[in-house]
């Protein structure tokens, strides 16, 4: 008689209680089945792949050994949380990740009572964990608090100034360092497991307690001694003296791969009483799967791809990347001038400054996921008399604004910011957008913001901001691949100011800001179809505006429509502070103003992502069309 076959350990998880129940001997067998599930769902899907299967273990160990969700779980960033996904309820729904009306690619707290915080940007999970324990503190509750960091988060600033902060307050908080790039952990072994497992048992810590106790009883400087020496004595055994010095009990480093290793330490860290613990956690990104293993940084983020042989299915790209033409037209400036330099914060392929790097390796500088860092570090070479161009994601710079005010502009130092990701990113959804840096930068004294309305403008702009040397700068442009225009061999520098005119009409002028223009000139194609003459222009620069072109567009036309990738506040509105204040707008002119709106527009394609937002050739029309009187306009008549 055949036997029936096992149902597979995971099938039978619907959430961590499910996990709970397992007996602890069944759980690496559960991390294989978890670990072949991520592979899957990643190959179908694309996403991040490398973190997440570095901590699959972990993510079994924490649910099994916390009780979820009345434990809160924070994980920094969420690149790794696709195996806490699918643990917490949403397997089924893995295939949509990261696709419209689909799963986040990150935590997020609509989605799940699982995600007690969201996240997209790194170290920000220490500083809400705090949170989460004071607030338990203050209301007598007794749940723990788990906040799992990546080493690299480790490198912003925010990550030990939340520890510094934990340390004061002697909150019961549990930090887990995932360490995946051996770049704190001296070898994992025997050794340091049973250290690990002693130094964080509560027969230790009672031991420990009754020490400080007696100690506290002998003079201030016997007992200051004492206590010095017990925590250097640990750190030299261990390499926990910096999160000693920030006021946290220090164990590990602890094998993230070894459940026999990980259970009795999370075990023991769950029932201890008292501050801040920190649990070293020494993983291997891309664990498990070959291909991300041998080749972490390709392995990050992925598109879909074989299982079997690794390969990603790239698209065939018609245009070269706007990221690659930033750093081609960098890198002829560089070659003609020796005292621009380039920063980036964590990002060098993502910003293509890996390219710079290796043609220019003394003048090239990755600061870490430190973005206040690399802007002031920018000011100081600019004090110094170099031109740095700080390369840094649109919604990164947010990070570091006060530094741009107060480091750069208050100072006009020519610091150059290459603005990537400017706009709508797609799969990484509403935390990665690059919404807002035209709106917060161009209301800034000093400063001029360009933007890119296709390759060719973008290598003029990157020449204009090598040039402008009288204060700061900055230029931005979207992710993905360009319009397919011809590229110029080098770069002219342009006026600092002035826009142009792309065609000439008579009856509606549009003026785009960015790359926007494309949908412009069908929109155009469009209302010339219907017998409206149109005129279209590039705004080049949000600031200074080109005041001339402006007042010419507006007493020459019956509409003016602005249109713009970004935020209100930006250009548009400056805009339309200009024509209020010249009084232009009192001769008639109808003008009308299209931005993104004013929420956050969850993933899924750009295309899809800017039709939600109003910003297409079909929504021009539609408004230009609704400003001449005809109210009797919907979307099937017009295309975009």
């Amino acid at each position: 008689m055949n036997e029936k076959p096992e149902t597979p350990l995971l099938d039978q998880i619907k959430n961590p209680a499910d996990v709970r129940k397992l007996p602890p001997e069944k759980l690496q067998d559960l991390a294989d089945e978890l670990r072949a599930d991520m592979i899957y769902n990643v190959s179908r899907t694309g996403g991040h792949l490398g973190a997440g299967l570095g901590v699959v273990e972990l993510t079994a160990a924490i649910h099994y050994v916390f009780n979820t969700p009345k434990d809160k779980l924070i994980w920094d960033v969420g690149h790794q949380c696709y195996p806490h996904k699918i643990l917490t309820g949403r397997r089924d729904k893995m295939y949509t990740i990261r696709k419209g009306g689909g799963l986040a690619g990150f935590t997020k707290r609509k989605e799940s009572e699982y995600d007690p915080f969201g996240a997209g940007h790194s170290s920000t999970s220490i500083s809400a964990g705090l949170g989460m324990a004071v607030a338990r503190d203050l209301r007598g509750g007794s749940e723990n608090v788990i906040a799992v960091i990546g080493d690299g988060a480790m490198s912003a600033g925010m990550a030990y100034e939340a520890m510094n902060n934990a340390g004061a307050l002697n909150s019961r908080l549990i930090v887990i360092l995932n360490d995946n790039d051996m770049s704190i952990a001296p070898p994992v072994g025997a050794m340091s497991a049973y250290l690990a497992r002693l130094l964080s048992s509560r027969s230790y810590l009672n031991l420990r307690d009754f020490a400080k106790n007696i100690v506290r009883k002998f003079p201030r400087t016997i007992s200051t001694t004492a206590r010095k020496a017990e925590e250097y004595a640990r750190g030299m055994a261990t390499g926990g003296t910096l999160f000693e010095e920030l006021g946290f009990y220090y164990v590990g480093p602890v094998d993230g791969h070894n459940m026999e290793h990980l259970l009795p330490v999370l075990e023991n860290v769950r029932d201890a009483v008292g501050g801040p613990i920190l649990v070293h956690v020494v993983t291997q990104k891309g664990k498990g799967y070959s291909f991300a293993e041998n080749a972490a940084d390709k392995y990050h983020g992925v598109s879909t791809f074989d299982v079997d042989t690794g390969t990603q299915k790239k698209s065939k790209a018609n245009a070269p990347s706007y990221t690659s033409v930033f750093a081609k037209a960098l890198i002829n400036e560089a070659r003609k001038d020796d005292k621009i330099v380039a920063i980036n914060a964590a990002m060098p392929s993502g910003t293509g400054l890996d390219k710079f790097a290796d043609e220019f390796p003394d003048r090239c500088f990755d600061v870490g996921i430190a973005e206040q860092h690399a802007v002031t570090f920018a000011a100081g070479l600019a004090c110094e008399g170099y031109k740095p161009f700080a390369a840094i994601y649109s919604t990164f710079l947010q990070r570091a604004y006060d530094q741009v005010v107060h480091d750069v502009a208050v100072q006009n130092l020519p610091v150059r910011f290459a603005i990537d990701r400017a706009g709508l990113v797609g799969a990484d959804g509403p935390t990665h957008a690059g919404s807002f840096d035209v709106t917060y930068l161009a209301t800034l004294p000093n400063m001029v913001v360009m933007a890119a309305a296709d390759e060719a403008e973008l290598t003029h702009m990157i020449a204009t901001a090598a040039a402008h040397d009288s204060g700061p700068s900055a230029v931005r442009y979207p992710r993905g691949e360009g319009t397919g225009v011809e590229l110029p061999n080098e770069g002219k520098v342009l006026e600092i100011g002035k826009g142009r005119i792309v065609r000439e009409g008579k009856q509606i002028a549009i003026l785009s800001l960015g790359t926007r223009l494309e949908h412009a000139l069908i929109a155009a194609d469009e209302l010339a179809a219907k017998g409206l003459s149109c005129t279209v222009a590039d705004a080049r620069f949000a600031k200074p505006l080109d005041l001339e072109m402006i007042r010419k567009l507006a007493l020459d036309h019956d509409v003016l429509l602005t249109i713009e990738e970004g935020s209100i506040g930006g250009f548009g509105s400056h805009v339309l502070e200009y024509l209020s204040n010249e009084g232009l707008m009192e001769q008639g002119l109808k003008v009308r103003t299209l931005k993104l709106p004013d929420e956050f527009i969850d993933q899924d394609s750009p295309d899809e992502m800017y039709k939600k937002a109003g910003l297409t050739a079909a929504d021009l029309v539609r408004t230009a069309l609704q400003a001449l009187g005809h109210n009797d306009v919907n979307s099937s008549q017009v295309n975009g």
